[in-house]
């Protein structure tokens, strides 16, 4: 078929250039995925919530205040606990084969977006579990695995080309983020802006229709509070954005270094009887540590809303970020599986927050807690190398944000360019498996799938033809 006849000239008039061969049984796969997706990302909430009340005898509350107010023993045991798991879950699920996908990012980028079902979805509920116990890593992960399986089974079971199957699987992780976080555009956004690298129109309403399925699918069980509380920070242009200007390289080489200690960690991986060692050793040291700083337990959602609060001393803000990354890093080392959004968020709160009180005594009058989270999203947005996502994720995580938006572009601009002229890769990136059999069993694949149009025109399909 003549790939013109499935274009536009316009590419903002409704028509072939927009719906691009998208038939009605594809559509209907878009609402299956929301819905299940939605349905799978509430309960494994629910079952992250029952293990953190279990581990630590709280009964409701924040995490991180059922966390400070557990007995010693308590810390020691949920962490030994997630240490069992891991190893539990390596020995049962075992090494993944050669074109096995593990991850969402390397089944787009070296798998043609293939994910066997129910190993994900147990690698998913592994995830959950442990970051419950006090694995310092992020709960995300779980209902991105989930919702990205279930739409490669769907895609495998109709057949759909390579190109659909892609964007099924980026939709269906950012539909699982979106549910578990209440961000239906920010979830939409990650899953074309970072996972897909594209923002073309022909892929923006499957996205976004998965997202706000999802979304409201999890309202049912989770509500529909913002994950941040926050106070209505004012905008001072003088001060914020000289801080932008001031702070922005700044965290755009600290968010260059987050990348390649993650990189790193995932490099070096113990294998063979390090898999045994390696959990047991890493969460040992993480409760002892955890007894005088709890806030290094979970993913790190208390501490970026103390902080974005101002609640925490300078002293103890240099502190958490420097034993932040070492307790993350440490754990994604060990084997521990989970996502990093949220310790990433957490670390570049902390790091803005250290910024915002030294930037306070040279240029006073604003809340530091203004400046956490122009930072937080400054780093979050050039760590994962999506600037519009980060951005659209902080104004949907606080709803309460748009009176920051200028400064907090400016630092997210400043800090993402420097990243990229760096070379740095996004934390998903940074992620794939260092196999070099496993990557060139893949190699062929991943050069046909990255060579995808961008421009806004999906490829024709003599399947999809209406």
């Amino acid at each position: 078929m003549d790939g013109r006849r499935w274009s536009s000239y316009q590419p903002n008039v409704p028509g072939r250039g927009i719906v691009a061969g998208y038939t009605a049984r594809f559509w209907a796969l878009v609402v299956v995925l929301g819905v299940v997706t939605g349905a799978l990302a509430s309960g494994l909430v629910e079952l992250l919530r029952l293990v953190e009340h279990v581990a630590y005898g709280y009964q409701g509350g924040p995490f991180l205040d059922g966390v400070q107010a557990a007995v010693g023993w308590r810390h020691f045991a949920a962490l030994m606990a997630a240490a069992a798991v891991v190893i539990t879950g390596g020995l049962v699920l075992g090494r993944p084969r050669g074109s096995e996908a593990t991850e969402v990012s390397e089944s787009l980028w070296l798998s043609e977006g293939k994910l066997p079902l129910l190993s994900s979805i147990a690698r998913g509920v592994i995830a959950i579990v442990t970051v419950g116990l006090g694995s310092s890593m992020g709960r995300e992960s779980a209902p991105q695995l989930a919702g990205s399986a279930v739409a490669s089974w769907l895609s495998e079971l109709e057949q759909l080309p390579v190109w659909q199957r892609r964007l099924l699987v980026a939709s269906g992780a950012g539909a699982g983020f979106a549910a578990i976080y209440d961000v239906p555009l920010g979830g939409a956004l990650f899953a074309l802006e970072v996972l897909l690298g594209t923002v073309a129109l022909p892929f923006v309403l499957p996205a976004l229709a998965t997202s706000v399925i999802a979304t409201a699918v999890a309202w049912i069980t989770l509500g529909t509070k913002p994950t941040y509380d926050l106070p209505h920070y004012l905008l001072h242009p003088g001060q914020q954005l000289v801080f932008a200007l001031v702070a922005g390289p700044i965290i755009g080489f600290a968010a260059v270094g987050w990348v390649r200690a993650v990189k790193l960690a995932t490099r070096l991986r113990p294998k063979r009887w390090g898999r045994f060692v390696a959990p047991v050793v890493v969460f040992a040291a993480l409760a002892a540590v955890s007894l005088q700083y709890p806030e290094l337990l979970g993913n790190g959602k208390g501490v970026v809303q103390a902080e974005a609060l101002g609640g925490y001393s300078f002293g103890l803000l240099v502190v958490l970020l420097a034993l932040k990354p070492l307790a993350t890093t440490a754990c994604l080392g060990a084997g521990s599986p989970g996502g990093m959004f949220t310790p990433t968020l957490t670390i570049g709160v902390l790091l803005a927050g250290v910024l915002g009180t030294v930037w306070n005594h040279i240029w006073g009058g604003v809340p530091i807690g203004s400046y956490a989270v122009i930072g937080g999203g400054a780093f979050l947005a050039a760590a994962m190398q999506g600037p519009l996502s980060g951005v659209v994720l902080m104004l949907e995580l606080t709803r309460n944000f748009d009176s920051l938006m200028a400064p907090t572009l400016l630092a997210v601009a400043i800090a993402t360019v420097i990243s990229r002229r760096l070379g740095a890769p996004s934390i998903y990136s940074a992620r794939l498996r260092p196999d070099p059999d496993a990557l060139s069993a893949r190699s062929a694949g991943a050069a046909a799938i990255n060579t995808l149009d961008r421009s806004g025109v999906v490829p024709p399909d003599d399947d999809d033809q209406p």
